[in-house]
């Protein structure tokens, strides 16, 4: 079968990044396929390709079948590649452009994607972890975030909820973790030395291929609800995932998708774990990547 060529667009940013990787790598699990990540073009190239101008980016890449981009920065680029070139593009999240420009849009259902044929609405963004089949249940994992638009910071708050977390089960060992926007406050309280059950990994001494490790392997994981992303990661590798409560600033499509999630039972909040310390794991598969891989191939290229 003959490889099928992705163009990858970037712009740069690490969780989009993560997302059109998590679709790229997802398609080449399913089929033979060529990855090819070209330069964005300017704003002007971009728009004088469209305008039917002269364009002479991307001379030596092989043709595409496909062009995928996340971020709006990635946008303009993908439409003149997909006038020039010929190729079906899909744009992952909300475009700020009209959604009939492009042949998909991958848009997660927390944004109220409208019904149209060419519009599928994902759980959360994509991403770039798999199902583990090697998950422990005597490993967990905590992932801490911090303040953003959404939600607010309680550190003695947040350290009850682990504390607690901590010691239902004396039989886990547990790994923290932060992220670039957990305050630095939250850490320099420490944690009791003598529980040797609990090993903390500030986020500047992981890599990039450090969480992904640790979800192939951790039964249990509590997110900071902050951390949106990745609890879909969690729950992509399979685990049994809780959701740690911070102050919401207010409601938002961000909280409304972890109250949906919560009311389908994919993950626990902290409250309804407190009146039952069971962390459940669902019996369905969660695989947003997959799925809109499948959907492509099938409908495109089968």
């Amino acid at each position: 079968m003959r490889p099928l060529v992705v163009w990858r667009f970037s712009d740069g940013k690490a969780g989009h990044d993560n997302q059109s990787r998590g679709l790229t790598e997802a398609l080449a699990r399913l089929r033979p396929v060529e990855i090819v990540t070209p330069q964005r073009l300017s704003p002007i190239a971009a728009l004088l390709a469209l305008a039917g101008g002269r364009l002479t980016a991307w001379p030596d890449l092989p043709a595409p079948d496909l062009l995928v981009g996340a971020g709006h920065g990635t946008h303009l680029s993908l439409l003149a590649a997909r006038r020039r070139r010929r190729a079906r593009a899909v744009v992952l999240m909300r475009p700020s452009l009209p959604l009939a420009l492009f042949d998909l849009c991958l848009i997660p259902e927390h944004d109220t994607p409208p019904v149209r044929a060419n519009v599928l609405a994902t759980r959360g963004a994509l991403n770039r972890v798999q199902p583990s089949s090697n998950l422990d249940p005597r490993q967990g994992l905590l992932l801490i975030g911090g303040p953003s638009a959404h939600f607010g910071w309680d550190d003695a708050g947040l350290r009850a909820q682990i504390a607690a977390v901590l010691a239902v089960d004396p039989a886990m060992c547990w790994t923290l973790t932060t992220s670039r926007r957990t305050p630095a406050s939250f850490l320099a309280a420490g944690h009791d030395p003598a529980d040797t059950r609990l090993t903390v990994v500030p986020v500047a001494a992981t890599g990039p291929d450090w969480l992904p490790a640790q979800l192939a392997r951790a039964g249990q994981v509590w997110v900071s609800a902050d951390s949106v992303s990745m609890v879909y990661e969690a729950l992509t590798a399979g685990a049994a995932v809780g959701v740690l409560e911070v102050p919401r600033k207010r409601s938002s499509r961000i909280s409304w998708g972890l109250d949906k999630l919560a009311g389908t039972d994919w993950v626990t909040p902290f409250a309804d774990w407190q009146r039952q310390p069971c962390l459940k794991r669902s019996p369905q598969t969660f695989n947003e990547a997959e799925r809109c891989a499948r959907w492509i191939v099938e409908r495109w290229f089968a």
